[in-house]
Protein backbone atom coordinates (compact mmCIF):
# COMPACT_ATOMS: atom_id res chain seq x y z
CA UNK A 1 0.00 0.00 0.00
CA UNK A 2 2.80 2.44 1.08
CA UNK A 3 4.48 1.88 -2.79
CA UNK A 4 1.10 3.03 -4.16
CA UNK A 5 0.88 5.81 -2.30
CA UNK A 6 4.32 6.87 -2.81
CA UNK A 7 3.27 6.25 -6.72
CA UNK A 8 0.17 8.51 -6.18
CA UNK A 9 2.42 11.62 -4.45
CA UNK A 10 5.08 11.46 -7.26
CA UNK A 11 2.08 11.67 -10.15
CA UNK A 12 0.78 14.27 -7.79
CA UNK A 13 3.86 16.16 -8.28
CA UNK A 14 4.68 15.95 -11.58
CA UNK A 15 1.60 16.62 -12.80
CA UNK A 16 1.28 19.89 -10.57
CA UNK A 17 4.17 21.32 -12.31
CA UNK A 18 2.05 24.08 -14.39
CA UNK A 19 4.16 24.36 -17.71
CA UNK A 20 1.52 26.70 -19.05
CA UNK A 21 1.73 28.76 -16.01
CA UNK A 22 5.38 29.23 -16.01
CA UNK A 23 6.00 29.30 -20.08
CA UNK A 24 3.11 32.35 -20.13
CA UNK A 25 5.01 33.91 -17.54
CA UNK A 26 8.44 33.96 -19.09
CA UNK A 27 7.40 34.75 -22.48
CA UNK A 28 4.57 37.09 -22.08
CA UNK A 29 4.45 38.44 -19.18
CA UNK A 30 0.97 37.00 -18.01
CA UNK A 31 -0.35 34.48 -16.37
CA UNK A 32 -2.21 32.56 -19.12
CA UNK A 33 -4.99 31.41 -16.81
CA UNK A 34 -5.83 35.39 -16.85
CA UNK A 35 -6.32 35.58 -20.12
CA UNK A 36 -8.57 34.02 -22.73
CA UNK A 37 -10.42 30.68 -21.21
CA UNK A 38 -8.55 31.16 -17.79
CA UNK A 39 -7.54 27.54 -18.90
CA UNK A 40 -3.68 26.29 -18.63
CA UNK A 41 -3.36 24.67 -21.14
CA UNK A 42 -2.15 24.71 -24.76
CA UNK A 43 -5.28 25.88 -26.41
CA UNK A 44 -5.26 28.54 -24.50
CA UNK A 45 -2.00 29.41 -24.80
CA UNK A 46 -2.29 29.24 -28.35
CA UNK A 47 -4.83 32.03 -28.52
CA UNK A 48 -3.38 33.74 -26.06
CA UNK A 49 0.60 33.88 -26.32
CA UNK A 50 1.19 32.07 -29.43
CA UNK A 51 2.13 28.82 -31.61
CA UNK A 52 5.77 28.48 -30.22
CA UNK A 53 4.57 28.76 -26.28
CA UNK A 54 1.75 26.13 -27.34
CA UNK A 55 3.72 23.83 -28.61
CA UNK A 56 6.38 24.15 -25.92
CA UNK A 57 3.83 23.56 -23.64
CA UNK A 58 1.83 21.07 -25.50
CA UNK A 59 5.12 19.02 -25.31
CA UNK A 60 6.00 19.55 -21.60
CA UNK A 61 2.03 18.36 -20.88
CA UNK A 62 2.51 15.30 -23.19
CA UNK A 63 6.25 14.51 -21.48
CA UNK A 64 4.64 14.75 -17.96
CA UNK A 65 2.67 11.67 -18.46
CA UNK A 66 5.28 9.96 -20.29
CA UNK A 67 7.52 10.55 -17.23
CA UNK A 68 5.46 9.26 -15.02
CA UNK A 69 4.24 6.18 -16.11
CA UNK A 70 8.02 5.39 -17.07
CA UNK A 71 8.66 5.70 -13.13
CA UNK A 72 5.89 3.37 -12.38
CA UNK A 73 7.09 0.98 -14.54
CA UNK A 74 10.73 1.16 -12.96
CA UNK A 75 9.22 1.14 -9.59
CA UNK A 76 7.26 -2.10 -11.01
CA UNK A 77 10.14 -4.02 -11.92
CA UNK A 78 12.79 -3.09 -9.09
CA UNK A 79 9.90 -4.18 -6.42
CA UNK A 80 8.66 -7.87 -7.71
CA UNK A 81 5.90 -8.40 -5.64
CA UNK A 82 3.72 -5.00 -6.16
CA UNK A 83 1.03 -5.15 -8.83
CA UNK A 84 2.70 -3.38 -11.93
CA UNK A 85 -0.87 -2.64 -13.46
CA UNK A 86 -2.06 -1.27 -10.64
CA UNK A 87 0.99 0.93 -9.94
CA UNK A 88 0.68 2.08 -13.49
CA UNK A 89 -2.80 3.22 -13.60
CA UNK A 90 -2.43 5.17 -10.03
CA UNK A 91 0.27 7.15 -11.75
CA UNK A 92 -1.69 7.80 -14.80
CA UNK A 93 -4.85 9.02 -12.79
CA UNK A 94 -2.40 10.76 -10.18
CA UNK A 95 -0.80 12.87 -12.72
CA UNK A 96 -3.50 13.74 -14.55
CA UNK A 97 -5.34 15.22 -11.02
CA UNK A 98 -2.07 17.01 -10.69
CA UNK A 99 -2.15 18.34 -13.94
CA UNK A 100 -6.02 19.26 -13.13
CA UNK A 101 -5.80 20.46 -9.87
CA UNK A 102 -1.57 21.68 -8.92
CA UNK A 103 -0.39 22.05 -5.40
CA UNK A 104 1.84 24.53 -6.90
CA UNK A 105 -0.49 27.01 -8.38
CA UNK A 106 -3.76 27.21 -6.20
CA UNK A 107 -5.15 23.75 -7.70
CA UNK A 108 -6.35 25.87 -10.51
CA UNK A 109 -4.91 23.84 -13.65
CA UNK A 110 -5.29 22.29 -17.10
CA UNK A 111 -8.36 20.19 -18.68
CA UNK A 112 -5.57 17.29 -18.81
CA UNK A 113 -6.05 16.24 -22.18
CA UNK A 114 -2.32 16.46 -23.73
CA UNK A 115 -0.90 14.72 -20.14
CA UNK A 116 -3.55 11.94 -20.62
CA UNK A 117 -2.01 11.44 -24.12
CA UNK A 118 1.14 10.77 -22.76
CA UNK A 119 -0.56 8.40 -20.24
CA UNK A 120 -2.06 6.40 -23.34
CA UNK A 121 0.71 6.16 -25.64
CA UNK A 122 2.93 4.51 -22.50
CA UNK A 123 0.52 2.63 -21.25
CA UNK A 124 -1.05 1.28 -24.98
CA UNK A 125 0.90 3.27 -27.95
CA UNK A 126 -1.71 1.32 -30.67
CA UNK A 127 -4.73 2.53 -27.97
CA UNK A 128 -2.92 5.84 -27.52
CA UNK A 129 -2.27 6.72 -31.65
CA UNK A 130 -6.13 5.49 -32.32
CA UNK A 131 -7.61 8.17 -29.98
CA UNK A 132 -5.02 10.60 -30.98
CA UNK A 133 -5.82 10.17 -35.09
CA UNK A 134 -9.44 9.83 -33.98
CA UNK A 135 -9.21 13.22 -32.25
CA UNK A 136 -7.19 15.31 -34.59
CA UNK A 137 -9.46 14.01 -37.71
CA UNK A 138 -12.45 16.01 -35.40
CA UNK A 139 -10.89 18.50 -34.94
CA UNK A 140 -9.29 19.29 -38.13
CA UNK A 141 -13.27 19.02 -39.65
CA UNK A 142 -14.91 20.80 -37.04
CA UNK A 143 -12.33 22.99 -36.02
CA UNK A 144 -13.43 22.32 -32.06
CA UNK A 145 -10.60 21.29 -30.29
CA UNK A 146 -13.06 20.41 -26.94
CA UNK A 147 -15.28 17.96 -29.65
CA UNK A 148 -12.13 16.01 -30.55
CA UNK A 149 -10.51 15.69 -26.68
CA UNK A 150 -14.14 14.84 -25.20
CA UNK A 151 -14.28 11.99 -28.18
CA UNK A 152 -11.03 10.73 -27.43
CA UNK A 153 -11.65 10.17 -24.09
CA UNK A 154 -14.93 8.06 -24.38
CA UNK A 155 -13.31 6.52 -27.34
CA UNK A 156 -10.53 5.08 -24.86
CA UNK A 157 -12.49 2.59 -22.08
CA UNK A 158 -14.40 1.10 -25.43
CA UNK A 159 -11.08 -0.03 -26.71
CA UNK A 160 -9.86 -1.37 -23.64
CA UNK A 161 -12.96 -3.85 -23.93
CA UNK A 162 -11.89 -5.10 -27.79
CA UNK A 163 -7.78 -4.27 -27.66
CA UNK A 164 -6.03 -6.72 -25.69
CA UNK A 165 -1.94 -6.82 -26.91
CA UNK A 166 -0.08 -4.24 -27.24
CA UNK A 167 -0.24 -2.82 -23.44
CA UNK A 168 3.36 -1.61 -22.15
CA UNK A 169 2.37 -3.77 -18.80
CA UNK A 170 -0.03 -6.65 -18.79
CA UNK A 171 0.28 -9.35 -16.41
CA UNK A 172 -0.79 -12.94 -15.77
CA UNK A 173 -1.85 -13.23 -19.27
CA UNK A 174 -4.84 -10.97 -18.23
CA UNK A 175 -7.09 -9.06 -21.42
CA UNK A 176 -7.19 -5.74 -21.93
CA UNK A 177 -10.24 -5.50 -20.01
CA UNK A 178 -8.15 -4.97 -16.67
CA UNK A 179 -7.91 -1.06 -17.94
CA UNK A 180 -10.89 -0.29 -18.24
CA UNK A 181 -11.94 1.29 -15.14
CA UNK A 182 -8.68 2.97 -15.50
CA UNK A 183 -10.06 4.25 -18.36
CA UNK A 184 -13.43 5.49 -16.99
CA UNK A 185 -12.04 7.66 -14.66
CA UNK A 186 -9.53 9.17 -16.50
CA UNK A 187 -12.00 9.95 -19.09
CA UNK A 188 -14.54 11.29 -16.31
CA UNK A 189 -11.74 13.94 -15.30
CA UNK A 190 -11.38 15.15 -18.97
CA UNK A 191 -15.29 15.08 -19.40
CA UNK A 192 -15.61 16.82 -16.36
CA UNK A 193 -13.18 19.55 -17.14
CA UNK A 194 -14.78 19.88 -20.08
CA UNK A 195 -18.39 20.27 -18.58
CA UNK A 196 -18.84 24.08 -20.14
CA UNK A 197 -17.66 22.91 -23.20
CA UNK A 198 -19.83 20.53 -23.29
CA UNK A 199 -22.65 23.01 -22.95
CA UNK A 200 -21.53 25.09 -25.14
CA UNK A 201 -21.18 22.25 -27.50
CA UNK A 202 -24.99 21.24 -26.67
CA UNK A 203 -25.99 24.86 -27.39
CA UNK A 204 -23.96 25.07 -30.55
CA UNK A 205 -21.93 27.90 -29.28
CA UNK A 206 -18.19 26.66 -28.64
CA UNK A 207 -15.71 28.35 -30.00
CA UNK A 208 -14.06 27.53 -33.06
CA UNK A 209 -10.35 27.16 -33.77
CA UNK A 210 -8.38 29.12 -36.54
CA UNK A 211 -5.47 27.30 -37.72
CA UNK A 212 -4.36 29.86 -40.04
CA UNK A 213 -3.40 32.07 -37.29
Amino acid sequence: MVLYIIMALIGYCIGSVNFSVIISKKMAGFDVREKGSGNAGATNMLRSVGKKAAIITLLCDILKGVVTIIISIIMGNIIKNSNQELLLQVAGISVVLGHTFPIFFGFKGGKGVATSLGILLMSNWKIGLICLVFALALMLLTRMVSLGSCAAAVLFPVLTLFINDSYTVLTNGKSGSTYFIYSVILAFIVLYNHRSNIKRLLNGTENRLSFKK
